[in-house]
């Protein structure tokens, strides 16, 4: 018995490596978890009313940057776990290249790109989906809430 206690100092001094982690949270972070989403069903959001017409919004409603806004107001815009992705979501739930937000005529649609988790709508998985104001997509983890700017008149007349 006394071999097995004589290694206990040793253990003191050895080149063990302890990994620790630390997340720091923003000071208001805690409140914004207990207070109601500040998103309805019918997508009002303060700052839609000024998005530019045939653009979008994508809001963060859960993950680790929730709160989080993300202009749609390219042909094609790409989200994944990739530093170069225009929606970078840092998170291992997230394929490097996970999904792409298309404007298509007057409507946007979200397209996964051969994401390994896969990209849902509504909580149902899809390949590519048509998007409507209100719609939730799921990439991973992150749960984001796709709202619509204002349609101009111009916008509903040149898809006939």
């Amino acid at each position: 018995m006394t071999d097995k206690n004589s290694n206990v100092g040793a253990d003191q001094t050895s080149d063990e490596v302890t990994v620790e982690t630390t997340s720091v949270f923003r000071a208001d972070f805690l409140n914004e978890l207990d207070a109601p989403a500040t998103t309805s069903a019918e997508g009002t959001v303060s700052g839609v009313e000024g998005l530019p017409s045939g653009s979008a919004l994508l809001v963060v409603k859960r993950g680790p940057n929730a709160g989080s806004r993300f202009l749609l107001d390219q042909p094609t815009t790409s989200a994944g776990r990739h530093p170069d992705s225009d929606i970078f979501l840092d998170d291992v739930t997230v394929s490097r290249r996970h999904a792409e937000f298309r404007l298509e005529g007057a409507e946007f649609q979200v397209v996964d790109v051969g994401s390994l988790n896969g990209t849902y709508v509504n909580r149902e998985p899809v390949d590519s989906a048509v998007l409507s104001n209100g719609d939730e997509v799921q990439i991973g983890k992150f749960r984001l809430v796709f709202l619509t700017g204002p349609r101009s008149d111009d916008d509903s007349s040149s898809s006939s």
